[in-house]
């Protein structure tokens, strides 16, 4: 088995901000859960600090739309232009990658989200994107907007904050993980607290499956098991 792991084998647990890890984010996340209609909040930071987990943990509901760079701008403009809005939250992860048409409706959102904040029909806006809000590749006049209300920079976890986290979910399934499958974990996976879980979760089962301890053999297995074979890899 190689080093080099392949970070999509086992699903993420669905996002939620009971199972968002902190760290020195819990500003951030303090707000998310205080935020009500008429309020914004923009997110930055690097690839792993848990935007997206965010985003989509806040937009879960029936009344909220999770928008990313798959989205269409189309569909978003004409939410942002509609007689009656639907949504009581709305979130937009990876602004840096709108298109033109993209900002143009992200724009037309904003406008909109001013115009009734103060009303029955407001709603909530949270966007999130790599960098602050005056160094996003966006036009001049969405840049600015960007920093309307509130803005948190969201910070990597660290190795510690990381091995605290694995430990509390390993113990919420009755497992102690040892030191040697904590380090290889921490040093060879993702840092992506979402796939972290998945993975205790993963061994948690796989375990009882084979009858086994939880070794580095057996993760070792696990992780080569869920590698897709050659065949597969064909059909």
């Amino acid at each position: 088995m190689t080093q080099q792991l392949i970070l999509d084998l086992l699903p993420s647990s669905p996002a939620s901000l009971a199972n968002f890890v902190a760290g020195d984010n819990g500003a951030a996340l303090e707000a998310l859960r205080a935020l009500r209609p008429g309020r914004a909040i923009y997110l930055w930071g690097a690839a792993g600090a848990g935007r997206s987990h965010l985003l989509q943990a806040v937009a879960a509901g029936d009344d909220a739309l999770y928008f990313d760079r798959d989205g269409d701008p189309a569909a978003l403009k004409e939410i942002a232009t509609a007689e009656t809005l639907r949504y009581r939250l709305i979130a937009v992860d990876d602004v840096q990658d709108l298109d033109e048409a993209g900002q143009a409706a992200l724009f037309a959102l904003y406008n909109r989200w001013r115009e009734v904040a103060a009303t029955g029909t407001g709603f909530a806006l949270v966007l999130a994107g790599d960098r602050a809000p005056l160094a996003m590749p966006l036009r001049e006049d969405l840049r600015t907007r960007l920093g309307w209300d509130l803005i948190f920079r969201l910070e990597l976890l660290s190795d510690e904050d990381r091995a605290q986290a694995l430990r509390k979910r390993a113990g919420e399934r009755g497992l102690q993980l040892s030191s040697e499958v904590m380090g290889w974990i921490l040093t060879h996976y993702a840092r992506d607290m979402g796939r972290l879980s998945a993975l205790v979760d993963a061994l948690d089962r796989y375990s009882l499956e084979k009858h086994r301890a939880i070794t580095l053999p057996l993760l070792k297995d696990l992780l080569a098991s869920s590698q897709p074979t050659e065949e597969s890899d064909n059909s």
